[in-house]
């Protein structure tokens, strides 16, 4: 899509700072948010002729500086497919959104089989999330999708993912009490008292959070929301959540906290962590897969040489005391001459050291 601006609009390069919408969380402030209405605008607007600035700003839950700023940002893109390559004109002069030359929108979706079936493997997932609200409806997207996909849809029932609310609880009761009480919290705006597990410190913590949403992130459910005892916005994975209750006490996120940008993963590296080196023997190698690694290098005959990065190597002794002999730590020293006190700590209990 190749946007033109026609005279009297703001250039592509003007800068507008992002709203706020109530509550106080930024509007749009995540990628996958900006993506899901930079999509949906386009045709939005056709669909209209022509909308007023703030009708559309309204309909998406910005402001209309927000609006602008995507309206700037779609100024700049290019659809250079399907050919024939068909630029689109788009302007908001005087007020009022208008897009011309849009005929390549109407054109049906066509989706590939691994797409199709990505999108229909997501879908059932999702349908599967305890406590779901409007399954109907979407049982019925996915029945429509399946009619139109024909063979992929066939590819995509071949593939069974399983997602538990609460991240492996295997009760499916306290799944579902944990969801209502979260969504209702979120709902009434009130605060919540977590007992949480803290498994790198291997204890649990008391915390009052201000739910701000829930999320589903490579099959785990979060709640994020501000932390009063870290003065932050963090993400509390749902399984490892002790006790929870909803206070009468109304939820005050700050004007300045940031929802996570869940896009760029969970983890976020710091100067102060720690660079651990273990190397795996060949039924090591799982470690390479399960945790992210920092680099990994074959030293031959299937052996692995792996660094991890962490902010606290607790669990690291807790992972080289599970490998045995399957693997061990490198480095740095002073840690590896800690496992190996835990190692004869541990064999002395049994009567082996």
């Amino acid at each position: 899509m190749n946007a033109k601006a026609t005279p009297g609009s703001k250039t592509p390069g003007s800068k507008t700072p992002g709203g706020k919408v109530p509550g106080g969380k930024a509007a749009g402030s995540t990628s996958t948010d900006r993506l899901a209405r930079l999509l949906a605008l386009v045709p939005y607007v056709v669909n209209r002729d022509a909308v007023a600035l703030g009708e559309a700003a309204a309909a998406f839950g910005v402001t209309e500086k927000q609006l602008i700023d995507d309206l700037n940002l779609l100024w700049c893109v290019e659809l250079r497919a399907p050919d024939p390559y068909c630029p689109i004109d788009l302007s908001y002069e005087g007020g009022e959104i208008t897009v011309a030359e849009a005929e390549s929108i109407a054109r049906p979706l066509r989706l590939k089989v691994d797409e199709a079936s990505a999108l229909l493997v997501a879908l059932r997932m999702l349908a599967g999330i305890p406590g779901l609200q409007d399954r109907d409806a979407l049982s019925r997207v996915i029945a429509k999708l399946e009619g139109a996909a024909g063979a992929a849809a066939a590819v995509s029932s071949q593939v069974s993912v399983e997602v538990d609310a609460r991240g492996g609880s295997t009760d499916p009761e306290v799944a579902r009490g944990a969801l209502r009480l979260l969504r209702d919290a979120i709902a009434a705006r009130r605060r919540v008292h977590l007992t949480y597990y803290v498994p790198a410190r291997d204890e649990n913590t008391e915390r009052d959070v201000d739910p701000m949403r829930l999320l589903v992130v490579e099959g785990n459910t979060y709640l994020e929301g501000w932390c009063r005892r870290a003065e932050a916005v963090r993400l509390f994975k749902l399984d490892r959540i002790a006790g929870l209750t909803v206070l009468d006490v109304p939820a005050e996120v700050p004007d300045d906290a940031e929802p996570i940008d869940v896009d760029a993963g969970l983890f976020r590296p710091s100067p102060e962590d720690v660079m651990v080196t273990l190397e795996l023997t060949p039924l090591g190698r799982w470690v390479a897969d399960y945790y992210p690694c920092e680099s990994v290098e074959e030293l031959g005959e299937g052996r692995l040489r792996v660094v991890l990065r962490t902010p606290d190597t607790r669990w690291v002794r807790g992972l080289a005391l599970r490998l045995g002999d399957q693997g061990r730590v490198v480095a740095p020293a002073s840690l590896a001459e800690g496992v190996r006190d835990d190692a004869v700590r541990a064999l002395a209990r049994y009567g082996l050291a």
